[in-house]
């Protein structure tokens, strides 16, 4: 029985010799001749502009249109030549309108409570800039759906910024962190709701709100979503009404993403990131297939590497040795299993069984408490490394954890994966863990790798939800030594956060953790701003340290 599992997820990843299936259906937005043409002629810099404009014309005619310009040119028209073919067929998008929610607060109560000044004044931009960042979907993009490669939702909602003009799946739970500090209940659950409206639909939550993410999803955190919304207005009625489609989107998990594993005479199932889909990745075309060089299982891979959120990282890298010392096109995202996806989905199953509890459904919530209990002794067992103190992902090959140093080690913390009464045992391991690898040294923030790989995700770069995942999940333990490096953590990234806005005016993905307030840099795309995920958690910060 486990060989013809493990044959399966083979056959998941490639290995068999049954065609991988595109990105998604569109023969214009996702795969084909028209496709590769356009991205490999490199018309735009950054190839997701091509695949975010709409159709100036129906599919068939932009087909009929393609072929005359190759058979006019011999299949081999010059970059002006399809330059001038994007122009006469395609237009940008302009799908949304602006947005101002009608919750927005201009003075949230909790602003009120921030005794330092400048603190106040950082707080209250951040709130205030919430409608800069809110969109709604133009009617137009449901009328005529295949001229874009938008997926339409109901409700408005808030994009991460820059380049990022959808909706995005991970982004949004810090983003909804903040929308609740800032009192904006209505817009918080008008975005869960476009998820679940999008489960109850595609069966999943794809990555973000665009076609040629169909075939992937990014970490699991919906239910964390339903479930701090929960928290926040104790509305069972929408529990009732929602529940059974966020159970849907956590047995996607379970049934697309699991793989079975013998850890030390344990027989474990655990998930990975693994995207059975061909070809490159839509929107960074030229660059996957420059990476790739034909090879299926590198796409597969960097498919896996998006879906993880850490698209890229040595995290996904693995050397002759099994190491992370390689590049990208030695990623195999697929043969890791991450120790944070197994986390997120473990406080998933625990927060799901408490809002089924609180409808009065208890078999379900005994279910969902089952797999809790399960996922939590797996994590222990697979990922938890008793002499390092902390826990590693594992290399499903090797069955050996990857001891590097990623700020995604912590997030058992974080999901509150563990017994309860190893608490002090989990928090003082993870001060040592934090001071051996020389982390507390960076006064930008916590690093995401002590790696420089060149990838985005790993040093100097230090992100908003790696800030979170470390700084809650010490706080988390109640540990009083735990608590203090929380409180210090937090004030160095709130400050790095002051000063970089105080110098450009503006809030970023992604910082340098050795360069307080810097922003940083590497991968794929030049920098961001905005930005949907780092106001939310400099809020949450505020909220629970300075107030």
């Amino acid at each position: 029985m486990l060989a013809l599992a493990i044959a399966i997820v083979l056959c998941a990843t490639s290995a068999c010799s049954e065609p991988l299936p595109p990105p998604c259906d569109s023969d214009i937005y996702c795969h084909g001749e028209l496709l590769h043409t356009v991205q490999m002629a490199r018309i735009y810099e950054d190839s997701k502009t091509f695949v975010d404009k709409k159709l100036l014309h129906s599919p068939e005619e932009t087909w009929t249109n393609f072929r005359t310009l190759m058979n006019a040119t011999n299949n081999q028209p010059s970059k002006v030549e399809i330059a001038k073919f994007v122009d006469d067929n395609f237009a940008d998008g302009n799908e949304l309108d602006k947005w101002t929610p009608t919750d927005h607060v201009e003075n949230p109560a909790f602003l009120m409570r921030i005794r330092n000044v400048t603190v106040r004044e950082f707080a209250k931009n951040l709130t205030s800039r919430w409608p800069l960042l809110a969109v709604k979907i133009k009617e137009e993009v449901s009328a005529n759906l295949d001229r874009y490669s938008l997926i339409p939702v109901p409700n408005g909602f808030v994009i991460p910024g820059g380049r990022f003009r959808e909706f995005y799946y991970w982004d949004s739970y810090w983003i909804l962190e903040g929308l609740l500090i800032s009192e904006m209940f209505d817009t918080a659950r008008g975005m869960i709701e476009n998820f679940i409206f999008i489960v109850e639909k595609y069966g999943f939550m794809p990555n973000g709100g665009r076609i040629y993410y169909l075939n992937r999803s990014q970490p699991p955190l919906l239910t964390a979503m339903a479930h701090r919304y929960f928290t926040a207005t104790s509305n069972t009625t929408w529990v009732r009404k929602h529940i059974h489609n966020i159970a849907k989107e956590l047995r996607f998990w379970l049934d697309k993403r699991t793989v079975p594993v013998n850890v030390g005479g344990c027989n474990l199932t655990l998930a990975r990131y693994s995207v059975p889909a061909s070809g490159p990745r839509p929107e960074s075309y030229r660059e996957d297939y420059a990476t790739a060089k034909g090879v299926e299982q590198v796409y597969v891979d960097l498919k896996s590497g998006a879906e993880s959120g850490w698209d890229f990282s040595s995290r996904w890298f693995f050397d002759e040795d099994g190491g992370n010392n390689a590049n990208l096109s030695s990623i195999m995202t697929s043969r890791a299993i991450p120790v944070d996806l197994n986390a997120y989905l473990c406080g998933a199953f625990r927060d799901i069984a408490q809002m089924y509890l609180a409808i009065g459904d208890m078999d379900n919530s005994a279910f969902w408490k089952a797999k809790y209990t399960e996922w939590r002794r797996a994590v222990h067992v697979a990922f938890w490394n008793r002499y390092d103190g902390t826990w590693y992902d594992l290399d499903s090959q090797s069955l050996k954890q990857r001891r590097y140093f990623y700020g995604s080690n912590l997030a058992p913390l974080w999901s509150r994966c563990y017994e309860s009464k190893r608490a002090p045992q989990l928090a003082n391991a993870t001060v040592s863990y934090l001071e051996r690898e020389g982390i507390l040294g960076y006064l930008g923030g916590v690093p995401t790798s002590v790696l420089n790989s060149g990838e985005q995700w790993d040093l100097p770069n230090a992100w908003p939800p790696l800030q979170d995942i470390a700084i809650n999940g010490l706080r988390s333990t109640g540990d009083v030594r735990a608590r203090s490096l929380a409180n210090q953590l937090a004030h160095r990234w709130v400050d790095a956060n002051i000063l970089g806005f105080t110098t450009a005016g503006d809030m970023f993905e992604k910082y340098d953790a050795a360069v307080p307030g810097q922003y940083g840099g590497g991968g794929e795309y030049s920098v961001q701003t905005g930005f949907g995920w780092t106001n939310g958690v400099a809020l949450k910060f505020i909220k629970q340290f300075y107030t």
